[in-house]
């Protein structure tokens, strides 16, 4: 028996490979690097394997990233019926709506891109089920007619999601994700209003600060104030 033979067998074994362990090292790459090193191929070399050893468990990069956005949900805390007496996180339901999705929005903005992500795949492991449902049940505690809770809820994930999208910053070091922030900026775009021709765009010309006014998350508070009180106001198509 040779050296190599021997210092083969006393190497500790590796932990078996598992959906559980891929979606935890992809997060310690995404805290060190951003979301967009974590590919199949980076996660594959920090578990000493190959890539195709991934794909047993995960069929793409963006399950991969939805399956990591539905572990970091876990850590959302659920809003029970406060009564609005003090009662479990209090104040009424739509407070706690709010809440909810503030949270929500902030894990978005903790990881920039993650957003982005969640647009191009719905996250739907039990994590998101379970938000979903702490939605729709706000709205019901609401009174809104579940048929119209029930779309509600697609609106006002799609609404904090892609505002989060939009005013995310791409990983240092990524330039192809660094060109994307640069076409998309809100910077750029509050510049470009600025600007505006009168003869061409007078209302903005008029009204730039208030088109430009607020901060992001002032303006989220308000959509889904907004978003509510019209789902509160707009039936659905064959509502009973």
């Amino acid at each position: 028996m040779t050296s190599s033979t021997r210092s083969r067998r006393e190497r500790p074994a590796k932990p078996a490979l598992s959906r559980a362990w891929i979606i935890a090292a992809t997060i310690e790459i995404m805290r060190a690097e951003g979301l967009e090193k974590a590919t199949m191929r980076r996660v594959a070399q920090a578990l000493d394997t190959g890539p195709a050893s991934l794909y047993v468990y995960v069929a793409s990069t963006a399950e991969l990233h939805a399956a990591v956005l539905d572990d970091l949900l876990g850590s959302l805390e659920p809003r029970p019926d406060g009564g609005g007496t003090g009662g479990g996180t209090g104040g009424g339901w739509q407070a706690r709506l709010e809440e909810l999705l503030g949270d929500y929005a902030a894990i978005l903005f903790a990881y920039p891109g993650l957003a982005r992500s969640a647009l191009v795949m719905r996250p739907s492991g039990p994590n998101a089920i379970r938000l979903y449902e702490q939605i729709l049940g706000l709205l019901i505690e609401g009174d809104i007619e579940p048929a119209r809770a029930a779309w509600g809820v697609d609106l006002l994930m799609l609404f904090v999601t892609a505002n989060a999208a939009e005013h995310s910053q791409p990983a240092p070091g990524d330039p192809d994700a660094t060109k994307e922030a640069v076409a998309v900026a809100p910077g750029n775009m509050a510049r470009a209003i600025r600007a505006a021709d009168p003869a061409a765009a007078p209302h903005l010309a008029a009204h730039a600060d208030a088109v430009l006014g607020g901060r992001p998350a002032e303006r989220i508070a308000w959509g889904l104030r907004a978003l509510v009180a019209g789902i509160t106001a707009t039936a659905v198509p064959n509502e009973s």
